[in-house]
Parts: C-alpha cells; sequence; structure tokens
C-alpha cells in the first residue's frame, strides 16, 4: 500500500506542478531536458511564460562559473504565445545557472532558476 502511494504522489505531484494554475509572481518557468550535459553543451529549454498585458521581455540567461551568456525576446503581452524554446550553444564546462525573467516596461515581473552542470575539461569556449 505505501509503494502505490509512493508510485502515485511521484507521478501526480510533477503533473500537478506543470499543469496548475500560474499566478503573477510565478508566470515563468524553465524546462530543460537534463541537468548534466557534456561539453561543448548544446541547451535547449522551453520556456513557458504565462500571458499578461504587462510582459513586455523574456530574458533568458545561462550564468556559469567562467561563462555568461544571455538573449532576449520580445514579448506581445496578453497576445503573446505560451511557449518559447531558447538555445544556446557551445557551454563550457562548468556549473550553471539558468535564469528566465519576465520584465515588464518597469522591473521583473517574475523569475525561474535551474541548475545545470556541463562536464569536460574546460577547453570550450564560446556562447549562445
Amino acid at each position: 500500500m505505501v509503494r502505490k502511494i509512493i508510485r502515485f504522489t511521484a507521478l501526480i505531484l510533477p503533473v500537478a506542478a506543470l499543469s496548475g494554475a500560474v499566478g503573477a509572481k510565478d508566470n515563468v518557468q524553465i524546462r530543460v531536458s537534463g541537468h548534466f550535459f557534456a561539453e561543448p553543451a548544446t541547451v535547449q529549454m522551453v520556456v513557458a511564460v504565462e500571458p499578461n498585458a504587462e510582459n513586455r521581455t523574456l530574458r533568458v540567461e545561462a550564468d556559469g562559473d567562467n561563462m555568461f551568456c544571455a538573449t532576449e525576446v520580445p514579448l506581445q503581452g496578453d497576445k503573446e504565445q505560451r511557449l518559447h524554446t531558447i538555445q544556446f550553444k557551445n557551454l563550457a564546462a562548468g556549473e550553471y545557472r539558468l535564469r528566465a525573467q519576465v520584465l515588464s516596461t518597469s522591473s521583473v515581473r517574475s523569475q525561474a532558476e535551474q541548475a545545470i552542470m556541463v562536464t569536460g575539461d574546460g577547453t570550450t569556449t564560446g556562447g549562445g
């Protein structure tokens, strides 16, 4: 019986977390397949942004030990699509913090972060 409860909980909680209603402070999510990548890494993620009239820019960053890269996507408020595919190429070895921020015209409306690790000898340079 305990195994059934654990199995049920393990299956339901991730689905509920991704499909639940998203509030104003929590209107961005990062989805990455995997947490470990080999150098030179290509990291593709899907960033989910809840459409809102105040959304103007989606800024996505890969902030690492020895490397930083970022990209910005203009948003059209509540008329914007929900899912955005972002890719960073040639990430060198190290720990990275993936960060997605939704900005209005005057402030950061919400932010999500996720850690990843790129393994290798650290000789690759580049960025996305």
